[in-house]
């Protein structure tokens, strides 16, 4: 079917029930690959580290090649899914994801491992840019709210899943099956997505070709800037790259302040309520990255967990979360967003506060309910930011403050695991105690970020279905 969709050839209020019910199980099996994989790897970094002869600041990069990625091409990719339509940018990620799983797997060195997981990263994008706007046409207008709510829940749940899985999968086998499982269920996504997923309409601008090299651009610098800080570069160079990072920010915005179809949704940042909870996610999801990245040295190098055990040990984590997002769902139907998410914020430092003062030698029950606590917390806070944040925006612009939502969560990811970088290259001996110390420190400056939506009036309204 060539040429643009006319409004006649979509459904205009949701897919039918059976048709619906596949999409979102494509939509659901590409969330979790892609998620799950961000901090999949995370328990199998020492072990990694060990069978490829590299430093654990090294092998920090299989996280970080992966979370660049996505970083940097999400934005670009959500604004050519305007243009060419989500199935098509959904179903082309997937592609690239399956095969990149499959170089990551047969990887024998650490630069191809990190390189398939630049590609991985890639696919990822692929598929996290666009599963918020296919939601909204999977679902009929009645039932987007439970759309997003689920789609949330399965991107915290696989987010703080994946040392779980790890774990099971270690079990079994050697690390490279980390990998290798995501190829039968990658083959299954595709053959659902081009079957059940919705055509939707495409917009009529052409893609801003010199937007996406300056938004690929700033979030490398960033990144780029302050990873090689965390690898000994000196503190002079450090401030000369963060120099050009602010004049590549400053040129970025000037431009998208006066575009028509701006890729980086400046004009959402003007919302007082939008841009604190932007910034509180920022914050949040470094916190968890820092905690999920650095614990599984902590626990295998230090406490001699094995890597099946130290899954097992963080599992009472994603649990948590599981348990409490729903719940926080429906309590931010009644409360405001700005003081459910500081009191889980607070619960959250409390519980990453508590596992860096683990006895020693620790127990199971010592680690176990440090870590339900932290979940608790993390589970608390999510559901009512994103519904902040989707609920302040006008619904014409939610495309873009999806494509922020995921940013956010993308960037506060790859900047934690560039932190846990930092702290394993400056600091001999403990440094998963001071990753945790400062976790604890991000996550108690987010909830006075989040506190600060108490003063607007926007911050209780919800999110309007049609």
């Amino acid at each position: 079917m060539g040429g643009k969709l006319r409004q006649d050839q979509l459904h205009p209020d949701g897919l039918p029930a059976p048709q619906r019910i596949w999409a979102i199980v494509t939509i659901a099996l590409g969330i979790v690959m892609a998620v799950m994989d961000s901090s999949i790897a995370n328990v199998a970094l020492p072990t990694i580290a060990g069978d490829l002869h590299a430093s654990p600041a090294l092998s920090i990069w299989v996280v970080n090649g992966y979370q660049l990625a996505i970083t940097i091409s999400l934005l670009p990719l959500a604004a050519l899914g305007d243009i060419i339509g989500y199935r098509r940018v959904y179903v082309a990620g997937l592609v690239l994801f399956t095969l990149a799983s499959l170089f990551c797997a047969v990887s024998h060195s650490l630069p191809m491992l990190a390189v398939a997981r630049v590609v991985q990263g890639f696919g990822g994008s692929g598929i996290m840019s666009v599963n918020s706007a296919l939601i909204r046409f999977i679902y009929p207008h009645r039932l987007l709210g439970r759309g997003l709510s689920i789609n949330t829940l399965i991107v915290a749940v696989s987010a703080a899943l994946g040392p779980t899985a790890a774990s099971a999968i270690l079990s079994v086998g050697d690390w490279p099956w980390l990998f290798a499982v995501n190829i039968p269920f990658g083959l299954a996504a595709i053959a659902i997505a081009i079957r059940a997923l919705p055509r939707t309409p495409r917009a009529g601008h052409s893609f801003d070709i010199a937007g996406a090299a300056l938004i690929a651009l700033l979030f490398g610098c960033l990144i780029g800037s302050i990873d090689a800080f965390g690898h000994g570069e000196s503190l002079p160079w450090f401030a000369v790259e963060l120099a050009v990072t602010a004049a590549i920010a400053f040129l970025m915005v000037r431009r998208e302040a006066t575009a028509a179809a701006p890729m980086l949704p400046v004009d959402l940042m003007r919302i007082p309520i939008f841009a604190l909870s932007i910034a509180t996610s920022v914050c949040s999801f470094a916190v968890q990255m820092l905690a999920l990245v650095s614990l599984p040295f902590l626990l295998q190098s230090e406490l001699h967990f094995t890597a099946v055990q130290t899954g097992l040990l963080i599992t009472p984590w994603p649990i948590a979360i599981a348990l409490v997002s729903p719940i926080a769902g429906r309590l931010a139907d009644r409360y405001p967003a700005g003081l459910l998410g500081a009191i889980g914020l607070v619960v959250f430092a409390s519980g990453l506060f508590a596992l860096a003062l683990l006895p020693d030698p620790p127990g199971v029950t010592d680690i176990s309910w440090r870590m339900a606590l932290a979940g608790v917390g993390f589970g608390l806070f999510q559901s009512p930011n994103n519904r902040a944040m989707i609920g302040s925006t006008p619904r014409e612009r939610s495309g873009g403050a999806s494509g922020m939502l995921g940013t956010a969560r993308l960037l506060g990811q790859t900047v934690g695991a560039v932190l846990v970088a930092l702290v394993f290259s400056r600091v001999a001996g403990h440094g998963t105690v001071v990753c945790l110390y400062v976790a604890v420190g991000f996550a108690l400056a987010a909830a006075v970020v989040s506190s600060l939506r108490l003063f607007d009036r926007t911050a209780d309204a919800a999110p309007n279905p049609r």
